[in-house]
């Protein structure tokens, strides 16, 4: 007798678009329908009737058999995606169990696959070669996952990161801060800060920030992160301020010392005048009196250094010379305070300088490490070449040192940590520097000493800077 039943549901299943098979419980192919005969490259005849595992003996160690078993054993569907190696194929699966068997469809995904598996290399392409630090954190601000870029901002490697947290990489200062915006993020908004970086040598490194949510299927799943090194654009910024209240100081300079200027000579004039006059006066008030004018007579003085344009005339001059005239000029000064000074150097490149300018400023520098150190000791001074480019002088003294606080305001107008300092000296030799198309700065710790780094062109750097 003919099965209505059994013909219409056969023929249904030869309608689906879907590969379609059934096995009993001993893992005997029932019924497969045509199009699991084209996905398969199998007749229908060479399958009914076999074993699974038999016919297809390679899928014992992939994930077919094991989510068949399961689906079985469990009596429940399961979903999976797998790749079969002997027909190169991928496939999509569905699984639904009975008492007596498996029923499974099936789709080829190969082609999806492939057009997903571009698009993940597309966004690992862009992750990997994204000129800035690119990484990912879980929700809890553990690395995920980190780009070269992210290896050399910070000199650690990939697997460095993975699995810490972002908190031991932040300027402790800055912690609580950057937490408040990782949060943020994980609530789903946007985030854009400066901060600043550890380095893997201790080095702090001010970074922009970029934090964006991961959103998967609507909910967030972590925090992507974009950051870029900003150390230079900060110190540009710093010597734009700076070289801003340069000029405004010298303007103010000029006018102040002009006006006192003037009366002043006339004060010292009369002064000199009234002392063989009035005998009855202690001499050693005129002495006081004409010394304070000469004091003010500086301050003065050294106003209009730092207004007026100066002269210059800039040759072809060897460093190596420069440094040696300031420290035979210093040697007694330094000898009477018990200090040695010593230099090192090499062949070095030629600069193009105004020599007297250039004095000025080194004996600013070596003076002001000379009058540090009440204890007498060393003055290193090292004179390298860093490329053809660029030379790098060093002045290291065993002083007293600066705090940090005070480091910061050094080379501001009128600021001094000396007692009868005017503060426009290391004004003046940062003005000069600078003049010179070079930079100067400072380390210092207190009881450890100051460390002074200057980087002057060389003739080949100073005609790449001017053309």
């Amino acid at each position: 007798m003919v099965n209505l039943s059994e013909i219409y549901t056969n023929n249904i299943l030869e309608r689906i678009t879907d590969g379609f098979f059934a096995v009993d419980e001993n893992w005997k192919f029932t019924y497969v329908n045509t199009i699991a005969t084209k996905l398969l490259f199998r007749n229908q005849e060479d399958l009914v009737g076999e074993n699974i595992w038999v016919q297809f003996p390679e899928a014992v160690d992939l994930i077919f058999y094991e989510q068949y078993h399961k689906a079985f054993a469990e009596q429940c569907s399961v979903s999976f995606d797998a790749f079969f190696p002997p027909l190169d194929r991928w496939f999509g699966v569905r699984a639904y169990p009975s008492p007596n068997g498996l029923s499974v469809l099936f789709q080829d995904i190969t082609e999806k696959k492939r057009e997903n598996s571009k698009k993940d290399q597309h966004y690992l392409s862009l992750f990997e070669h994204h000129p800035d630090a690119v990484f990912s954190f879980n929700l809890d601000g553990f690395y995920q996952s980190v780009n070269k870029g992210m290896e050399e901002l910070l000199g650690y490697k990939s697997e460095e990161y993975l699995n810490i947290s972002y908190k031991p990489l932040v300027n402790e200062k800055n912690v609580e801060e950057v937490t408040e915006k990782f949060n943020r993020s994980v609530l789903g908004e946007i985030q854009h800060y400066e901060t600043q970086a550890q380095h893997k040598n201790g080095q702090l490194i001010d970074v922009s920030v970029t934090n964006i949510p991961i959103i998967v299927d609507g909910k967030v799943v972590g925090v992507y992160g974009i950051a870029k090194d900003i150390t230079k654009e900060k110190i540009q910024d710093q010597l734009l301020i700076q070289s801003e209240k340069l000029s405004a100081v010298g303007q103010l300079s000029a006018s102040i010392a002009h006006e006192i200027r003037n009366p002043l000579t006339s004060l010292k004039g009369f002064l000199q005048l009234m002392e063989p006059l009035l005998k009855e006066i202690e001499a050693s008030y005129f002495d006081i009196m004409v010394d304070e004018i000469n004091r003010i007579e500086k301050i003065t003085g050294e106003l209009l250094l730092l207004a007026k344009p100066q002269a210059v005339k800039k040759y072809t001059e060897n460093i190596i010379d420069i440094i040696e005239d300031v420290v035979n000029l210093l040697q007694p000064q330094a000898l009477m305070n018990h200090i040695q000074i010593e230099v090192s150097t090499s062949t070095l490149p030629m600069i193009i300088c105004d020599r007297n300018q250039l004095k000025q400023a080194f004996i600013n520098l070596i003076k002001n490490s000379i009058e540090s150190m009440g204890d007498g000791g060393v003055i290193q001074i090292d004179l390298m070449k860093l490329n053809e480019e660029s030379i790098h002088i060093q002045i290291v003294d065993q002083g007293c040192g600066i705090s940090e606080d005070l480091l910061n305001r050094i080379g501001l107008p009128f600021y001094t940590t000396k007692d009868k300092g005017t503060g426009l000296g290391m004004m003046t030799t940062i003005k000069i520097i600078e003049h010179h198309k070079g930079s100067i700065k400072l380390a210092s710790e207190v009881g450890e000493g100051t460390i002074i780094d200057i980087i002057l062109p060389t003739l080949k750097g100073h005609a790449l800077v001017d053309g």
